[in-house]
């Protein structure tokens, strides 16, 4: 299981070095356009400088935005969210905001979450050219391919052309399209992208052509086709959804390294690459109290997003029981580092099969490294196994988790 985590962690570079983030809309204006440019520095010295910039004027809606952007580029969504929130209180008539909203959510693997903060972003005056980037990939991971690449072609004349273009050969090869993907990265590769290179060994990969694949990784990245190709072959067997996860967000549905430990079309979470966060981000990234708006919808949007982040919480009592911090048995459904986010994934769990978790209680498991989504406990190793083939069953994985001394188990909502 070791090498397997450490392959998937592998992979999930490997993919995440494959895009930029296609982050948000553009400015309004030309003289706004200036002031992030992902390819003219890179993330980390953007959200350096913005964080100077904020330190000074907490309230600088561009600084907010340009940070929320670099964030999100350096992979770290929760940050991104914050700033992102932030600047939605400085100007709630913006669809910037909105717009990076949904692309914190795209990240975190919550497309229909995105989809509402992307409606909202247009409601607010966005183009598709400036959204398409990040909308075509929230349809991407909900298996709904022809509408992710109308968004993609959209994007192709916006701010956010390059990784519109790359997605969206990955989404035709997802259709099995392979002579179109190809002719899609064409321009990139003409002028020696990087990125592009690796995402045509992608491409190949997922239209079948495994021994292709791993010899366009190995040019693109010498000596890393043997620590992936496990992943590669097996990615033409996948679902659409799983199989745009895998090849965006670096996840695959079965793989201890991912973040969700079940294969669903719409529950994906963040890959689990961990981003060495700037110093002084959480000062400006956490939202200022009220928390920002939601969008206009109806009901509880089944993730938190970042942005949202509850208050600080005084220190909970002493009410873990002894027998909850006692080692015991689980399943674990889900993990991630938004243990706000466990209560929505375990809905839509359930939503797959009502009657298999009549009864059945969520569990949030708390860990230094991650929050665990788990059910149980059980009363040994058999009654989890017999539970977890019930479960694989109806499409569900799982898989053991026996929680240390040290690991805080609360029910779901008393997080």
């Amino acid at each position: 299981m070791r090498g397997l985590l450490a392959t998937s962690m592998r992979f999930g570079v490997l993919t995440l070095g494959c895009f930029a983030a296609a982050a948000v809309i553009a400015p309004a204006s030309a003289a706004a356009q200036t002031s992030y440019s992902p390819y003219a520095e890179s993330p980390a010295g953007a959200l350096a400088r913005y964080l100077r910039t904020l330190a000074a004027s907490p309230r600088d809606f561009r600084s907010l935005i340009g940070a929320g952007r670099a964030a999100l580029a350096l992979g770290d969504a929760q940050a991104a969210g914050g700033f992102f929130g932030r600047a939605d209180e400085v100007n709630p008539n913006s669809p910037l905001p909105q717009a990076g909203m949904g692309a914190v959510a795209v990240a975190n693997g919550d497309p229909q979450t995105a989809l509402t903060f992307f409606a909202r972003a247009q409601q607010l005056g966005a183009p598709i050219a400036t959204l398409g980037a990040d909308r075509g990939l929230a349809y991407d991971l909900m298996g709904q391919q022809a509408l992710a690449q109308a968004d993609y072609r959209a994007a192709l004349g916006g701010t956010d052309s390059d990784e519109a273009r790359r997605r969206l050969a990955l989404s035709l090869a997802i259709s099995g399209n392979k002579a179109e993907a190809l002719e899609a990265l064409a321009p990139l590769q003409a002028r020696g992208d990087a990125a592009g290179a690796r995402c045509r060994a992608f491409v190949l990969a997922l239209t079948g052509d495994t021994n292709g694949a791993m010899a366009a990784i190995d040019r693109a990245m010498p000596g890393s086709w043997s620590s992936v190709s496990p992943f590669l072959t097996r990615l033409p067997a996948l679902q659409p959804a799983q199989k745009a996860a895998a090849v965006n967000l670096g996840m695959f549905p079965d793989a201890p390294g991912t973040a969700y430990a079940y294969a669903s079309p719409q529950a994906y979470a963040p890959a689990t690459t961990q981003v060495a966060r700037a110093p002084g981000v959480d000062d400006f990234s956490k939202p200022a109290p009220p928390a920002a708006r939601q969008p206009g919808w109806t009901g509880k949007p089944s993730v938190q997003v970042a942005y949202a982040a509850p208050p600080h919480k005084a220190p909970r009592a002493a009410s873990t029981t002894d027998a909850a911090r006692s080692r015991k048995v689980w399943l674990q459904l889900a993990s991630g580092n938004n243990a706000d986010a466990l209560s929505g994934q375990f809905r839509r769990i359930k939503s797959r099969n009502t009657d298999l978790f009549d009864g059945i209680k969520g569990y949030v498991a708390k860990s230094p490294d991650r929050a665990r989504l788990v059910i149980g406990p059980f009363r040994g190793s058999s009654d989890a196994e017999i539970f977890q083939q019930d479960l694989e069953s109806v499409g569900i994985d799982a898989f053991s988790w026996t929680n240390s001394d040290s690991d805080s188990i609360v029910p779901l909502g008393t997080e």
